[in-house]
């Protein structure tokens, strides 16, 4: 062989085996094909820099599953039909989970950044889990909040322009499909918060939330005696119950700033905090700005109209 061939042979390897696999999205979310096999992996990133609504309805293949991994903190509603998925703030490290031939409405109300892993349904059922079949509602609509493994494996394929190898993606996928088969396992035989009690739970929060709330009032309203309430409603949203009152005031505060021009310590005091100290010290580790400032921006796009269902279960990283 020439050594001209051999350098073309040789480059000819090094674009096979270092496919981008990371393909940005243009709509929401699209399916990269990487062959014609309907047993290829495809792995996508959809992210807005910019601070605007956004609204994107789509069905997943009936051959794949849909897994979006959250890069960054960002307020969105998940919907199925009438049913609500989740509305909040899901925190870097959310995954969430769609099955086959799925319709799905997603409403983004801030910027936001996810890696999606399309991946074909048979890897989920390539070997046992438990020595049982996993059906694929178990996996349908799971959601993990703040999941280490999940933000790990995505952010290994992000690469922001390098090449990675598809094979590695494939590998990544895999371990991704396999981590996610044990979890719906473990999710229906733990000690979860049953949907109906933290449904009570989250009623209550969202009518008393500038009150006073004691662990032993929601674990009352639970029926559970405050161990076992603490203890499910962590493994239920991924949050200790303080966690999830403060991030709740928090985003009734984000409401107040961008709708008013009332004063800051008046907005700390009308969500529940005593001081405004504690408010902004709280509202800047959840949000990464002070409130001034994160009223300041939001101002410069006007804010959306928002719907009622914007304050069930608001959530965002600590």
């Amino acid at each position: 062989m020439s050594e001209a061939a051999f350098d073309q042979d040789r480059c000819h390897q090094t674009h096979v085996n270092h496919e981008h696999v990371l393909h940005n999205e243009s709509a929401w979310p699209t399916l990269f094909h990487s062959g014609d096999r309907n047993t290829d992996i495809a792995v996508t990133r959809w992210r807005r820099p910019q601070n605007r609504f956004l609204k994107e309805r789509s069905v997943t293949p009936r051959d794949r599953f849909f897994v979006a991994i959250a890069l960054k903190p960002t307020r969105i509603e998940l919907m199925r039909g009438a049913h609500t998925i989740f509305d909040g703030t899901m925190p870097t490290g959310t995954l969430y989970v769609s099955g086959p031939s799925k319709e799905l409405l997603a409403i983004f109300h801030e910027p936001f950044d996810f890696i999606h892993f399309h991946i074909p349904a048979e890897l989920f059922f390539a070997g046992d889990v438990g020595n049982e079949i996993l059906p694929t509602e178990r996996l349908n609509d799971l959601i993990l909040l703040r999941d280490p493994l999940a933000e790990q494996l995505a952010r290994s394929l992000d690469d922001d322009g390098i090449y990675a190898e598809s094979t590695f993606a494939r590998s990544v996928a895999q371990t991704l499909a396999l981590y996610l088969a044990r979890c719906a396992f473990s999710h229906a035989r733990s000690g979860v918060l049953p949907k109906w009690r933290l449904k009570r739970v989250e009623e209550y929060v969202r009518t008393h939330f500038d009150q006073r709330i004691r662990l032993s009032d929601l674990a009352r309203v639970s029926g559970l005696s405050r161990m076992h309430f603490a203890a499910q409603f962590k493994a239920a949203t991924g949050y200790r119950p303080r966690e999830y009152l403060l991030l709740q005031r928090v985003e009734q505060a984000k409401l107040l700033l961008a709708t008013t021009k009332m004063p800051l310590v008046e907005v700390a005091l009308t969500v529940g905090f005593c001081t405004q100290a504690h408010f902004s010290t709280v509202f800047k580790r959840v949000v990464r700005a002070t409130p001034a400032r994160w009223r300041s921006a939001d101002r410069e796009t006007p804010p959306q109209p928002t719907s009622a269902s914007r304050d069930v279960l608001l959530q965002s990283g600590v």
